[in-house]
């Protein structure tokens, strides 16, 4: 059956045609709907587990039991998980494991843009990198074999291009292997020493029996056409080679990006009078092709930042560029900001208002950074704002204790949060964390976490309680405030940084995306009231503007929150609801 599918949904696919069993990832753009995909099919088991070391190292318990296994994450998800990964790299599998990690050329929602092959380099571990939805559901049946024919993970590793773009795929039917048995082997699975320095061989060994297959699999092709420039490139680089050039190059297009071939791109190289390396953010293809002595070119003239695209290419390569339609007006721009109604919004307010540093994360709420907010001084990575405020105040004392914060989210504190915490308590500085909990994780879409008391498929599961969690970890102090009451959120607040202790305070309020909620009714201005103070845009709502000079509401924006109404000093907005 051929159907047009999504990159990730064609993973999905391929996962569940390939007899996969069990699949645990943390949500993290652009590779959230691969497990969301999954979830579709009842002969796998899913899970959001907390954070993606979790993740892999349930994966390797499955596949370790005999199952097919599989676990995703973004790029820099693949940095919590690099810990077990570079071991498993060592142990091997007994069923197949494959590892998916979706970079994010642009950064389009992301805090960096690393190149994830470094990690399969790094690690030893072969990646497949498809170019197309069809490839995408291919290449991850391919993994579970290169995984058990080799004894390996198998990275796969898809981009913001090709797990958000639509293909043509061709499915079939599922075909799960049996169970493989498990047997215990201390030398194969134990990681001491002892064991690891024999492993290492065999590391070294399986990659050397990798670039062999490599130089033969039908993912590594040539594809002949003019000969006055040939062109090697992987990944969506491919389909703009394709789309600028045609056939009026030759292209080899390498579905294996480590380990990459040798004599391969040696017999491609003479059939060409020029060589082009054409790959998005790091020159892995182009170093390694200088390595083999060929004269390459590729990153003098192509950057090493952001995604490709045909026109870039087309300009690069002294190409006609196709420059499209264009419009008379310019559209405004549109940047980022936290929706109508969102609970972060007045805690944010309060924190500017008190001229607080705030040390944030990751998540929806580091929006909270930008105009007219500005109230975020740090974003590191997931839970460092809690590290973070620790050691900014055991540097700076008692002048940065009182007016110092770490903010956090609920999912992002039980991916990496937890760890910081205990460190306050245990060594003892006197710090405040903010947990944002809006009971959701909702950067990536909403998904369930530890703490909305639901799992993957909405059904009922373990919830974490994140006060008792806090006074277990050993906090005397923890707040609770409704982020909406802006009276409230000071009041703790302004305590909470006076207390010579440490202390935890939870701002509770579920995000106003959530389908549960029950808004209030929009809020409306009275014109003869409103002075035109613009005190109401402080917070940053888009729900709000300024017409005429005076306040507007739009109400097909507006779900009644009242925290604009807490600010105005004329008590110009007004319910709906109160003039019905």
């Amino acid at each position: 059956m051929k159907q047009l599918m999504l990159g990730n949904a064609a993973v999905a696919r391929g996962l569940y045609e390939a007899g996969c069993c069990v699949i645990s990832s943390y949500p993290g753009t652009p590779s959230t709907e691969i497990t969301e995909e999954a979830v579709k099919y009842d002969d796998i088991y899913c899970e959001w587990a907390p954070n993606e070391k979790v993740a892999m190292e349930t994966a390797f318990g499955a596949c370790l039991a005999g199952k097919r296994s599989f676990c995703a994450m973004k790029h820099v998800g693949l940095n919590v998980a690099a810990d077990p990964l570079y071991t498993m790299s060592y142990t091997g599998v007994n069923a197949g494991l494959v590892i998916g990690v979706a970079d994010d050329p642009g950064m389009h929602s992301s805090q960096n843009e690393q190149d994830s092959r470094h990690h399969a380099i790094a690690a030893k571990v072969p990646m497949l990198e498809p170019s197309d939805s069809a490839e995408a559901l291919a290449f991850a049946k391919l993994a579970y074999e290169l995984s058990e024919q080799f004894d390996t993970p198998v990275l796969l590793k898809m981009c913001t291009r090709v797990a958000h773009s639509q293909s043509l795929v061709e499915t079939s039917d599922r075909v799960e292997p049996g169970m493989k048995p498990y047997e215990k082997n201390i030398a194969k699975y134990v990681m001491m020493p002892g064991n690891a320095i024999r492993r290492h061989p065999f590391v070294e060994e399986r990659a050397h029996k990798l670039q062999e297959w490599a130089e033969t699999a039908p993912v590594n092709r040539v594809e002949m056409g003019g000969t006055k420039i040939g062109v090697i490139t992987s990944s969506t680089s491919y389909q703009y080679v394709k789309e600028v050039f045609g056939n009026d190059v030759s292209v080899l297009k390498l579905g294996m990006t480590n380990p990459l071939p040798v004599k391969l791109i040696k017999d491609f190289a003479c059939k060409v009078e020029k060589l082009v390396v054409i790959e998005e953010l790091d020159p892995i293809i182009e170093n390694h092709c200088k390595a083999l002595g060929l004269a390459v070119s590729g990153k003098e003239f192509l950057p090493m930042e952001g995604e490709f695209s045909q026109n870039l290419i087309a300009k690069k390569m002294g190409e006609e560029v196709y420059e499209g339609r264009t419009i008379d007006d310019p559209i405004p721009p549109r940047p980022p900001v936290m929706c109508a109604g969102c609970p972060h919004r007045g805690l944010f307010y309060i924190l500017s208002k008190n001229k607080v540093t705030v040390l944030g994360d990751i998540g929806c709420y580091t929006l909270g950074a930008v105009a007219p907010l500005s109230a975020m001084d740090m974003t590191l990575c997931m839970g460092a704002s809690i590290s973070a405020v620790h050691g900014f105040n055991k540097a700076r004392g008692a002048e940065a204790e009182g007016k110092t914060v770490a903010v956090i989210g609920d999912s992002t504190f039980m991916h990496s949060g937890m760890t910081g915490l205990a460190n306050i308590a245990y060594n003892q500085s006197n710090s405040t964390v903010i947990i944002l909990d809006n009971s959701i994780t909702g950067m990536t879409g909403h998904q369930q976490n530890p703490t909305t008391g639901y799992n993957i498929k909405g059904d009922p599961a373990g919830k974490i309680d994140l006060e008792a969690l806090c006074k277990a970890m050993g906090f005397q102090r923890v707040r609770v405030v409704d982020p909406y009451d802006l009276k409230a959120c000071d009041a703790v607040l302004k305590e909470e940084l006076a207390a010579n202790q440490p202390s935890v305070i939870i701002s509770r309020r579920p995000c106003a995306l959530l389908k549960y909620v029950k808004h209030e009714a929009p809020l409306t201005v009275d014109p003869v009231k409103c002075v035109g103070c613009r005190s109401c845009m402080k917070i940053g709502c888009p729900a709000i503007s300024i017409k005429g000079g005076k306040a507007h509401v739009d109400n097909t924006l507006c779900v009644g929150c009242g925290v604009c109404e807490q600010l105005c000093p004329v008590q110009a907005f007004q319910s709906t609801k109160k003039e019905g």
